[in-house]
């Protein structure tokens, strides 16, 4: 059988396949286990493969490309328009053989093995942020509940931790001291995590040529740049800064028609945790420009003076975003701008 296009729906044991020809005929219509998954391919000419992107597909897509198929991964979202009817496994495999045929789809880059371990370095430490958050929350209301308040602030709420545990939680009953003890212990356990993961980051940041060049940029720290350069694999993949600003959800939504533009909320679609990074190291521009105007672009100034903070922070993430493309795609680094531009040497 000859079989030119394969769709692949990947699950956690069963996967789903659907292949056609030369002309579009069904060729192939079955459900794999996982065990014979790597065998099926391998006994495949050469053909064209498409997968939805998610957590498992760069895996299978450097396997699967071992062969010599052509392995393209799609965002669900684009897949979705093509599913008929009612969703199982075999329509949505169906979907994806569609999908990957039409020439104006976009596709995901593949990632290196290298890549995703950085990646799993920044969920790790993302899930242990939210972790402490939560501990901090805990012992905060459970505090204030014997009128006992905490000042702002992970700096004092990580004193308090160190007190309690060493024995300080006076005018609060036994049993609550107890469980505020061992909440306390599990925070200080956590910060210790942490800036063994951060010290990880940084070693990986010092052997990146890409991170080491982003962090050039005013208010792109090291996680920031590191999670960067473990995401864009391939940055010639967007035509444009706005396009890698728009692929990050930072662009307004549009809801044009009839030749009038009217341009709505930014639009958060794509990676929501790049996103958040980018708005929360502009946010420290814009803390500075309050303190310190003089140590930031004149340019941020002005904008402060006519905007709110919060719309101001968006406008220099999505600036950041295109500044972030042109040094990944061009190469350099960034240099001050000696008008109102950007400019990347």
């Amino acid at each position: 059988m000859e079989i030119t296009t394969v769709g692949l729906d990947l699950a956690k044991n069963v996967y789903q396949v659907h292949g056609i020809d030369s002309v579009g005929d069904v060729v192939v219509r079955k459900t794999l286990r996982r065990a014979h998954m790597l065998r099926f391919f391998e006994r495949l000419d050469p053909c064209l493969v498409g997968i939805e992107a998610c957590g498992t597909s760069h895996y299978w897509a450097r396997e699967i490309g071992k062969f010599g198929h052509e392995v393209r991964l799609m965002p669900p979202a684009y897949v979705k328009p093509y599913v008929k009817r009612g969703k199982t496994d075999a329509s949505d495999a169906e979907a994806i053989c569609e999908a990957v045929s039409r020439p104006t789809m976009r596709y995901v880059a593949i990632k290196s093995s290298e890549q995703q371990a950085a990646l799993s370095v920044h969920r790790t430490r993302d899930l242990f942020v939210k972790q402490r958050t939560q501990l901090v929350n805990m012992i905060r209301s459970l505090m204030a509940e014997f009128g006992i308040e905490i000042r702002r602030g992970i700096t004092h709420a990580l004193n308090l931790a160190e007190r309690i545990a060493a024995g300080g939680t006076p005018g609060i009953p036994a049993l609550a001291a107890k469980m505020i003890t061992s909440l306390a212990g599990q925070i200080l356990d956590l910060e210790a995590r942490l800036r063994v993961i951060e010290r990880e980051l940084l070693a990986w940041h010092r052997s990146s040529d890409i991170a080491r060049r982003l962090a050039t940029i005013p208010g792109v720290g090291t996680i920031c740049a590191t999670a960067f350069a473990a995401s864009v694999t391939d940055p010639h993949q967007f035509r444009s800064g706005r396009q890698f600003a728009a692929w990050l959800g930072l662009t307004p939504l549009q809801h044009s028609s009839g030749g009038k533009e009217r341009l709505g909320r930014i639009s958060k679609m794509g990676d929501k945790y790049l996103r958040r990074l980018l708005v929360v190291g502009m946010t420290s521009l814009v803390r500075r420009a309050k303190y310190k105007p003089d140590t930031v672009d004149r340019w941020l100034a002005a904008l402060l003076s006519r905007k709110p903070a919060r719309v101001v922070t968006v406008a220099l993430a999505n600036k950041a975003a295109r500044v972030i493309w042109a040094i990944m795609a061009r190469g350099g680094i960034y240099r001050a701008p000696q008008s109102t531009a950007a400019v990347v040497s």
